[in-house]
C-alpha cells in the first residue's frame, strides 16, 4: 500500500545530517527548527501563523480546548472519516453532530449542514464549531461552508490532515482565486504521520491560522497553557513538536509539489488502465476530482490523493484477493463515527447515514505513492480485472 523507502533513499544523506544537528544542538524542545517549519508551512498553506504540535490529533484537541468547546456543546462534522475527528469532540466533554456526505467527493454535504445548523438555531444553538474534513486528499466544498459558518457565526476547524496542498475555489472580487487547505477557516489542523503527502519519521501535526490572537492561545495551550513559564492562565497540554520532525519535515517539504504530480500522475494512469480494461463503472467507480473547474477559470488540478479510492462491489472478499496476489490496498474506513462501540448513547446507534454507510461498505484504497512505477500500476488494474473475470 505504501512504501517509503524509495523516499528515504534519496533523501537520506540530508535528513541524517538535519537530525545529527538537531542531537548536537542539545535542543531538543522547540527550537529554530521548529519555529522555520511553522514559518514555512504557514507561507505554503496561504495563512499568517504556524504552530507546530505533536499530532493531528492534537492539533484537533487543542483547536477545540483553544475555543473552550466543552460540556454541554455541538461540533457538526461527518460521519466518514479517522476516528480522532470525533476522538477529540468527546475529549473536550462536546457531542459530535453527524450530517452525510455526498456520495462523489466523500466530503460533508454542505445543504445537509444549513438544515442541521437551521434545526440546531431552532432548538437553542448547541453548536459551537464545525470541522469539515478535507477526506483523501480532497477539499470540502468550503466556499459553501464558509458562507453558511458565517450566517450562524460559528468558527470551522478544518480537519486537512490528509490534505496538505489541497486547494478549493473562491469567489473574490469577481474572480477566481485558489486557497488551500487550512487558509479558509478560523484554523487548519495537519497531520505528518509519515503515510501523509508531507510525513515525517514520527508522529507530528500543524494548526495554521491568520488570527493572531487564536495563535497565541493555541501556543500558550500546547505548552500546558503556560504564559509564561510556570504560570497558566488556562489548562492546556503537552502538544510540542518535536525539533527532530520539524528539521525532518522542511526538508521534504521542498519535494511536495513533485510528489504531489506524481500522484496525480499515477492517478490518471490508473483511470488510463481501468477505461482499457473495460472496467469502468462497472464494476469499478473511481474516484473524481470535484470542484476542478470553476468559472472562468483554466481547468484546476487540487486534488493532492493522499489516497485513491475506488468503490467495487464485493469488496471484502477482492481485498483479500489482491492481498493474495502481493498488491497492498486497505480500507478507509470500514465503519462509520457513529457505529463505533465507544459512541455508548443509543441515540447513535440509531442513527443513519446511508451514502456514509454504503462508503464504508464498498470503498477500497489502492497504491498511489508517488514512487509507483507504470507496471506496478498495471498489474493492480490487471488482478482486479482477474477477479472480476472469474465471479
Amino acid at each position: 500500500m505504501l512504501d517509503l523507502k524509495p523516499q528515504l533513499a534519496s533523501l537520506r544523506p540530508q535528513i541524517i545530517k538535519a537530525v545529527t544537528r538537531v542531537i548536537d544542538s542539545t535542543g531538543y524542545i522547540l527550537g529554530r527548527e521548529v519555529n522555520e517549519l511553522e514559518e514555512k508551512i504557514a507561507r505554503y498553506c496561504g495563512s499568517s501563523y504556524g504552530i507546530g504540535v505533536s499530532s493531528g490529533t492534537d492539533a484537533l484537541l487543542a483547536a477545540l480546548m483553544s475555543l473552550e468547546i466543552g460540556a454541554g456543546d455541538l461540533v457538526l462534522t461527518t460521519p466518514y472519516t479517522f476516528f480522532a475527528t470525533m476522538g477529540t469532540v468527546l475529549r473536550v466533554g462536546a457531542q459530535p453532530l453527524f450530517v452525510d456526505i455526498e456520495s462523489e467527493s466523500f466530503n460533508i454535504d454542505p445543504e445537509l449542514m444549513a438544515e442541521a445548523l437551521a434545526a440546531d438555531r431552532q432548538s437553542g444553538s448547541r453548536i459551537k464549531a464545525i470541522i469539515p474534513v478535507h477526506l483523501y486528499g480532497q477539499c470540502a466544498n468550503m466556499q459553501r461552508i464558509m458562507a453558511l459558518a458565517n450566517e450562524y457565526g460559528i468558527p470551522v476547524i478544518e480537519d486537512a490532515a490528509q490534505a496538505i496542498g489541497a486547494e478549493f475555489p473562491s469567489e473574490e472580487n469577481g474572480a477566481v482565486v485558489w486557497r488551500r487547505a487550512g487558509s479558509w477557516g478560523l484554523c487548519g489542523c495537519f497531520s505528518f504521520f509519515p503515510s501523509k503527502n508531507l510525513g515525517g519519521i514520527g508522529d507530528g501535526g500543524m494548526i495554521t491560522t491568520s488570527s493572531q490572537a487564536f495563535a497565541d492561545i493555541v501556543r500558550s495551550n500546547r505548552n500546558h497553557g503556560a504564559e509564561p513559564k510556570y504560570f497558566h492562565s488556562r489548562v492546556g497540554g503537552n502538544f510540542r513538536l518535536d525539533p527532530i520532525q520539524a528539521a525532518v519535515l522542511a526538508i521534504k517539504l521542498e519535494h511536495l509539489e513533485e510528489w504531489h504530480a506524481a500522484r496525480r500522475v499515477n492517478a490518471d494512469h490508473y483511470r488510463h488502465l481501468f477505461q482499457e480494461a473495460g472496467l469502468v463503472d462497472n464494476p469499478v467507480r473511481l474516484p473524481k476530482a470535484m470542484y476542478a473547474e470553476a468559472e472562468n477559470a483554466e481547468l484546476h488540478n487540487h486534488h493532492i490523493y493522499n489516497q485513491f479510492i475506488i468503490r467495487v462491489p464485493e469488496r471484502d472478499k477482492l481485498r483479500q484477493f489482491l492481498f493474495d496476489n502481493s498488491v497492498g490496498c486497505e480500507i478507509y474506513y470500514p465503519l462509520c463515527l457513529h457505529q463505533q462501540e465507544c459512541l455508548t448513547s443509543e441515540a447513535y446507534k440509531k442513527q443513519y447515514f446511508p451514502i456514509a454507510q454504503q462508503a464504508a461498505a464498498d470503498s477500497l484504497a489502492l497504491p498511489i505513492f508517488p514512487e509507483l512505477t507504470y507496471d506496478q500500476l498495471s498489474y493492480v488494474v490487471e488482478t482486479i480485472k482477474q477477479f472480476y473475470r472469474a465471479r
